[in-house]
């Protein structure tokens, strides 16, 4: 964002709340990517006061706020009655006004896109539910989530007064979790707006079979080995399990199953000392003779041969 509309935006809010522009202004956040800051709103006649109806002309700002008291918001041209201990979602492509009814009592926190660009994966924040204009921005808090909420912004007005050299990292994965716990209260269809039944049964999978990995002690044991386990567990039939897989992924329900073993078992022979027979063991095989079958399909050399391979190489 350029220096002109943050300014600006600092200009609009010195007035509201009282505080002095450059008290705004953190030491070094020219020298961060993207831009941050949390405020605190008040009761009625305190010194951090905003005006009612308070409106945002700043393009550049995506806003998550916690209102403890009742209020009011116009959003996307709704009228939207907000009760205490809500978490409330704001885009800058959208239109948003705030109106408080019973006082004014939270905080708020103002990001750019390019600040949480390190810590969504480089997706933006608007590929986010939470941000979506024809998404629901507000979620209405349980006590226990309320107060976790406040800690978090409690946080962020201690870090962002900080002299700590990695402060916006810290800031960054506070802003998250609040993201996460917006996310949380999405219904499933929002949060996987463009997911076919074909994408989210080959989520269920994949996230079925990693729940297994990595195996951590030589007693404990693969529970689901087959596509018929794996069927069976998410409630469909093997052959629609496999078509859909095939169809999303290009890999058929037993390559898929069969690499991740492989990988696992792997990585057992380069970093455990545990014999063969109890890696087999665990992965699901009846005898080393099937783990050796195995996995030459996928190492091209026995079991026994790959860690002496790693073994020398390392």
């Amino acid at each position: 964002m350029t220096t002109s509309e943050l300014t600006g935006l600092y200009q609009e809010l010195t007035p509201c709340i009282g505080i002095d522009l450059s008290t705004l202004l953190p030491g070094g956040i020219q020298r961060e990517v993207g831009h941050f800051n949390v405020f605190a709103l008040s009761d009625p006649g305190g010194a951090n006061q905003l005006r009612p109806a308070t409106h945002y002309p700043c393009r550049s700002f995506y806003k998550i706020s916690l209102l403890r008291s009742r209020s009011r918001a116009v959003y996307a041209n709704q009228t939207i009655d907000i009760e205490p201990d809500t978490l409330l979602f704001t885009t800058p492509k959208v239109p948003f006004q705030w109106q408080p009814v019973e006082g004014q009592q939270g905080q708020f926190c103002l990001f750019t896109a390019e600040f949480v660009l390190p810590v969504l994966g480089g997706a933006t924040p608007d590929e986010l539910p939470l941000f979506r204009a024809d998404g629901y921005p507000l979620f209405h808090l349980t006590p226990a989530e309320a107060a976790r909420a406040a800690e978090l912004f409690a946080r962020m007005h201690e870090e962002l007064a900080s002299d700590y050299a990695h402060k916006y990292d810290l800031l960054r994965a506070y802003v998250l979790e609040l993201l996460h716990l917006g996310q949380k209260r999405q219904p499933a269809t929002a949060l996987h707006p463009a997911h076919t039944a074909a994408a989210r049964l080959s989520s269920r999978f994949v996230e079925l079979l990693e729940r297994q990995f990595p195996l951590a002690t030589p007693e404990q044991r693969v529970q689901l080995r087959t596509p018929a386990d794996f069927a069976n567990h998410l409630a469909v039939h093997v052959n629609h399990l496999n078509k859909l897989l095939k169809e999303s992924t290009g890999r058929t329900t037993t390559d898929l199953i069969g690499g991740r073993v492989a990988q696992e078992a792997k990585a057992l022979l380069r970093q455990t000392d545990w014999t063969i027979w109890e890696i087999a063991d665990g992965l699901g095989f009846v005898d080393v003779a099937h783990f050796s079958h195995f996995f030459r399909r996928y190492a091209a050399v026995s079991p026994g041969a790959f860690r002496t391979l790693d073994a020398v190489l390392a």
